[in-house]
């Protein structure tokens, strides 16, 4: 029998029922069933996270409809109120002096994670939650509103991605004209969405007894194995070894393409002759994807099946649909969806890889004991997506054609490079946001263009004066509403590329080392994680010198 996403129906959960949800499991505490009080725990997280997730996800795919807006309105107000719950349950069991009985039966790091949790909420801060969860919906449905005209159409913001990298120059120009333009048009909202939101976090992080919301951000992020100082070293080795590179790059760009010099509008056009495009457009994408899961390995082949006869794909990009791609989960089910825009252009190909290898991850480690277990924390769970964007690398001819697939890889490779300059600017920007939280959104600006010159000193805005003045990081969605996850990305990449490298040498042993990584879900922290698969950690000197000089003999510069 093939599981449907129209069959999923998540009963909506109120205040009172989760009330006695939770008072029932104390009761079995009372008693002293400890294993049956977690069964049934596990059982009521497994309920609300799946009504959550359909409930977040229908409000993605149309963020126009009313009745959407109603329910994650509903949501928003419900999160604090489950949070309390099951903060409660979190602080009852961690406070039994019978540590070891606890991680016996519920896992060491089950219980390491839970220590986290409690030390990100208190009942003081519930009605400041529900205020973040409605300044980041804002957020979200202004951007989706964005709408323009070019090229004989009217897209949306993800539909400016074919324009954006079109070989002919001025046409890139007017894509990115109009897009500061929205943004310059909106920047004053935006600003303020911002700094409310800043505020409220830095307020929460004062009622919970931290001097900043660093702290907090990142032990909402659940990490139990490194800091920041950690990052700020990692950080630096992207400045060190990244930026040289990516700079030589983009040289070796501008001769090819005869400019006299990269302005910010050309970075996006990587090969001469144009960027790969995708063979066909979404229905002969998902075949050829079937035809290259299928050859990769069974596992994958039969899961994509499942995935897309089931409906658990929804990869058009359409009028009103959020922006971006991601995946989510039913943890009631067992399957997760994809959620992606296809704007016609290479991207598809790279969002939809890296989301399959999230909903692969969640799939293989779908029988973990507990619902903590499904999902890895955020740095290792990007591992499992962007690896397998490498991993497919072999099969590119069937996405993009034969005489591109060559093309394809050394683009993506490219960009994979690229990217990190620009992630670790991001999260480097939150640092100092939050560390400075009374800054003016003028300030913010200034922080982000100072950063800017540091990680990507190559960035030439010529006439587009909005984010020329530092206000780029307005369009990057996680600072508004992922706080200090976007690092994540870029250690992730580090790895990722290993896998490349491993790849390269090796391909099945490289993809048996990625499936059992993705079969043990969260099961251990990131480092843990990390070392299990045979590569080394982003923290260690020298992980992205090693990769680095990979890329530089493949590239040829």
């Amino acid at each position: 029998m093939t599981l449907c996403f129209a069959d999923i129906a998540a009963p909506k959960p109120t205040r009172d029922s989760l009330s006695a949800a939770h008072a029932a499991i104390a009761a079995l505490l009372d008693r002293g069933a400890l294993k049956e009080a977690l069964a049934a725990w596990d059982t009521a997280r497994r309920r609300y996270d799946s009504w959550s997730s359909l409930v977040h996800l229908r409000f993605a795919q149309n963020t126009t409809d009313a009745a959407a807006i109603a329910d994650r309105d509903y949501a928003d107000s419900l999160a604090p109120e489950a949070t309390e719950l099951e903060v409660a349950i979190k602080r009852r069991l961690l406070a039994d002096p019978n540590r070891a009985g606890l991680e016996a039966a519920a896992g060491a790091h089950a219980v390491r994670l839970w220590d986290c949790d409690i030390a990100t909420f208190d009942p003081a801060i519930k009605a400041d939650l529900e205020e973040e969860a409605r300044l980041t919906a804002r957020y979200t449905s202004l951007l989706a509103g964005a709408s323009f005209d070019i090229g004989g159409q009217t897209v949306n913001l993800s539909g400016l991605a074919p324009f954006a990298e079109d070989p002919n120059r001025a046409v890139r120009h007017e894509a990115e004209r109009q897009r500061w333009a929205f943004f310059a048009a909106n920047g004053a909202e935006m600003d303020g969405i911002y700094h409310d939101l800043v505020r409220l976090r830095h307020g929460m992080a004062g009622k919970l007894g931290y001097e900043t919301f660093t702290p907090l951000g990142y032990k909402n992020l659940r990490r139990v194995d490194y800091g920041p100082d950690e990052v700020a070293r990692y950080r630096e080795q992207v400045r060190e070894h990244v930026v040289p590179l990516v700079a030589r790059l983009l040289e070796q760009r501008r001769a090819a393409f005869g400019w006299d010099k990269v302005r910010y509008w050309d970075e996006a056009l990587v090969d001469p002759a144009g960027n790969p495009k995708p063979a066909g457009e979404h229905d002969y994408l998902v075949a050829q994807a079937q035809t290259m899961f299928d050859r990769m390995d069974p596992r994958l082949g039969s899961f994509f099946r499942l995935m897309n006869e089931g409906g658990f794909l929804d990869l058009k990009n359409r009028p009103g649909k959020a922006g971006g791609g991601f995946c989510t989960s039913f943890p009631t089910e067992g399957v997760p969806f994809i959620f992606a825009n296809f704007t016609g252009t290479h991207h598809d190909i790279g969002v939809f890889t890296h989301e399959m290898g999230h909903a692969f991850q969640n799939w293989e480690s779908r029988n973990q004991p507990g619902v903590d277990y499904l999902w890895p924390t955020m740095e290792a769970a990007e591992i499992d997506s962007m690896a397998l964007e490498f991993l497919t690398h072999p099969h590119m001819d069937l996405m993009v054609g034969p005489d591109a697939a060559d093309r394809f890889r050394r683009m993506h490779l490219i960009g994979a490079l690229a990217f990190l300059p620009y992630g670790v600017c991001v999260d480097h920007f939150q640092h100092e946001v939050y560390a400075n939280p009374s800054a003016s959104p003028a300030e913010r600006h200034a922080i982000w263009a100072r950063l800017e010159r540091m990680y990507m000193p190559w960035t030439d805005y010529g006439d587009l004066a909005y984010p020329a003045k530092g206000g780029r990081w307005q369009a990057k969605q996680h600072i508004y509403g992922s706080p200090f996850y976007y690092i994540d990305y870029t250690l992730a990449q580090c790895c990722a590329m290993q896998f490349w490298v491993k790849s390269r040498r090796d391909p099945t042993a490289a993809l048996e080392a990625y499936t059992a990584l993705c079969a043990r879900g969260g099961s251990a922290p990131f480092g843990e994680l990390v070392r299990s698969a045979g590569l080394v950690s982003p923290f260690a000197d020298g992980a992205l010198a090693d990769v680095v000089r990979e890329a530089a003999s493949v590239l040829g510069v």
